[in-house]
């Protein structure tokens, strides 16, 4: 049984634990990454360090998520390829993707570095905030086309059923740059010129690893030449479906542009970096639900190829019962533990008092972000892009922007807190209702 026909074939619990847990612990591991740059930019570089990595980070994934939106779209037409035994089609996509994600991660860079300043002062570079943040920026763009691929590459991994290997592409840029952070930042005294520097080695070193797995490595599928030939039919199919990524993560970036520009005038220039560590903290605590996600993907997407109806219905119900469970502990551990986990990241008073009841109020309706991540994923999987699409854009899009715009207005600074959790409420009731209706409707 080849790794790509388990998806099939094994109970649905165990290849749920066998996708899910290497998926998670690399976001974990990324996770981490986060905290202790952050840490390491909060204590020896300061509150303004923070404030603007919080400003470019969106940026950064924004570039680097056509990798990534390329690699959702064209991993879904693999795995229903592979589900269905069309591997031409699949091995096809593979070439297409490598030729999107080069070409396009590369120009999107260059034409970005024209615009600096006027991209930052966008997403909240300003005041202060704007001088590192553009020392950061600037070496920052010398690593996206890496992070692009590397992104591109983990979601073919997970599509072919190498899950472990796709959990090494996000250790590696996570350790490296645990390892960087120190020298770079502590023991070479380069500031933020460092943390830039460290995160961009670590990115390089992610696409490194996995251009070696596909050239030498275990991988059903190898860089051929011919097939890095745009085909109209593959490359619409990649972005219809790959869209969706790309929307979700264009939208956190408008949703950044908000915030930090409402936090600004709200709370002052502090408020950046206070969210700035509850981004963090979204990130390190979030990352088992994120990786069931993740691990749920190829596994509907093959079996609703191969029509195995029962399994598709079994990774859902599976996927939405763990995952809120598991939510539902983060929930306690943030509610109970919020001040003394603020403290990991800075000793400013001020940013302390300021952090964790700021944390708190995000995290309110956490236990619910399973059904809506779930929801989602699942009309990704089968390769149906609009409704992937409205979802998916649901808790930015549709509800926390225009909740940051209307309720500081009432609230002030707490209007912007307590948006996140009326909008993951909503969210979640939207995407029950629409996945509910679909299940219903199209599988027997």
């Amino acid at each position: 049984m080849s790794q790509s026909d388990e998806l099939g074939q094994l109970p649905i619990g165990k290849l749920l634990i066998k996708q899910a847990v290497p998926a998670s612990v690399g976001f974990l591991i990324m996770s981490i990454y986060g905290i202790v740059d952050t840490i390491f930019v909060g204590r020896w570089i300061g509150a303004m360090g923070i404030a603007a990595i919080t400003v470019v980070m969106p940026i950064t994934f924004l570039i680097a998520s056509i990798g990534g939106a390329i690699g959702v779209g064209g991993s879904s037409i693999i795995s229903r390829g592979l589900g269905a035994g069309d591997r031409e089609k699949a091995y096809l996509s593979f070439g297409n993707m490598i030729t999107l994600t080069i070409g396009i991660s590369v120009a999107t860079v260059w034409l970005g570095s024209f615009y600096q300043d006027q991209i930052l002062m966008l997403f909240g570079g300003r005041g202060r905030i704007l001088e590192p943040a553009r020392h950061y920026f600037q070496i920052i763009l010398f690593g996206i086309p890496f992070l692009a691929w590397a992104m591109m590459s983990n979601n073919v991994m997970r599509a072919e059923g190498r899950p472990k290997i796709a959990m090494i592409v996000l250790l590696v840029p996570a350790i490296a740059n645990i390892i960087l952070d120190p020298i770079f930042i502590v023991v070479l005294d380069m500031g933020i010129d460092g943390a830039a520097w460290a995160t961009t080695l670590s990115y390089i070193g992610s696409a490194m690893f996995s251009i070696w797995y596909f050239l030498f490595g275990k991988s059903e599928f190898r860089i051929i030449p011919q097939n890095l030939r745009l085909r109209g039919h593959i490359v619409r199919e990649i972005f219809a479906i790959g869209g969706v990524s790309l929307a979700r993560q264009g939208t956190i970036s408008l949703l950044s542009i908000v915030l930090n520009n409402a936090m600004i005038r709200y709370g002052g220039e502090i408020s950046v970096s206070v969210y700035g560590i509850i981004n963090r903290m979204m990130m390190l605590t979030n990352f088992p639900v994120i990786g069931i996600t993740q691990g749920f993907l190829p596994i509907a997407g093959f079996n609703y190829g191969a029509q195995k109806w029962d399994r598709v219905k079994e990774v859902i119900n599976l996927s939405i019962r763990s995952g809120t469970a598991i939510a539902f502990g983060i929930f306690l551990l943030i509610i109970i533990f919020a001040k003394q986990l603020t403290g990991i990241f800075t000793t400013d008073p001020e940013l302390l008092a300021l952090s964790a009841p700021a944390l708190r109020k995000t995290f309110l309706a956490t236990p619910l972000i399973t059904i809506q991540l779930i929801g989602s994923a699942y009309f990704q999987a089968i390769g149906k892009a609009l409704p992937a699409l409205l979802l998916t854009m649901t808790k930015q899009g549709f509800f926390l922007i225009p909740l940051i715009l209307v309720l500081p207005l009432f609230f002030g600074i707490d209007g912007i807190w307590f948006s996140f959790p009326i909008a993951d409420v909503l969210a979640a009731s939207v995407t029950y209702f629409y996945l509910q209706r679909e299940v219903r409707k199209t599988l027997p």
